[in-house]
């Protein structure tokens, strides 16, 4: 397909975790410039979307940061101001949030080349979409901002109003054997849990 662009999500409150989840660090870099550098691998240019007063680890050169318009209002709110900020320079963007420290470069590539003629590209898992790990087309946004004006934030309910491709686990294995790209670390022992397994694999 024509350009593509890519997303990271960092303006959560973490709260589960107890601190702020863009900050971990793994392998000497922080988890948000961890998913940033495996993304702008694939994809460029890469936008970051933070809380309006959100303090965020550094990040590469290029990489462009912007602020939701309005904290608390979620992924939704998140994906509006991402799209809004690639808009003429990409036709599509994948979208991440920044607790998957897990992500691949070819679990990227397979959702971008999977999207076809949708609108939206979504892992389907044991009856479960995966919206954060996603290609949506920028033509998106007009229903993004019709969802929003109407309180709807449910990410996972724009798939239900526009055309979106669901993609088994069966296209996803041979690439990311155990689906680590969608695997989101959201408390203490889970990133441990992903350290250790980290640690264990490595050379």
């Amino acid at each position: 397909m024509s350009q593509v662009g890519g997303i990271v999500l960092c303006g959560g409150r973490s709260t589960r975790m107890g601190q702020p989840k863009a900050w971990l660090q793994v392998d000497r870099e922080s988890m948000l410039a961890r998913v940033v550098r495996t993304l702008a691998e694939v994809v460029e240019p890469v936008v970051v979307v933070a809380a309006p007063e959100q303090a965020i680890p550094d990040l590469p050169i290029g990489i462009q940061v912007v602020r939701d318009v309005q904290e608390g209002r979620g992924p939704m709110q998140g994906l509006a101001t991402g799209l809004d900020a690639l808009v003429g320079r990409v036709d599509a963007a994948f979208i991440s949030g920044c607790d998957v420290p897990g992500l691949k470069a070819s679990f990227i590539r397979r959702m971008i080349d999977l999207i076809g003629p949708a609108l939206a590209c979504v892992p389907w898992i044991e009856g479960f979409p995966h919206p954060l790990a996603a290609v949506y087309r920028l033509s998106v946004m007009k229903v993004v901002q019709e969802m929003l004006h109407a309180e709807s934030l449910r990410l996972a309910g724009l798939l239900d109003r526009v055309p979106t491709r669901l993609v088994g686990e069966n296209e996803l294995r041979d690439i990311d054997p155990t689906l680590a790209s969608l695997r989101n670390v959201n408390t203490p022992n889970e990133f441990a849990q992903f350290l250790r397994e980290l640690q264990a694999s490595s050379p």
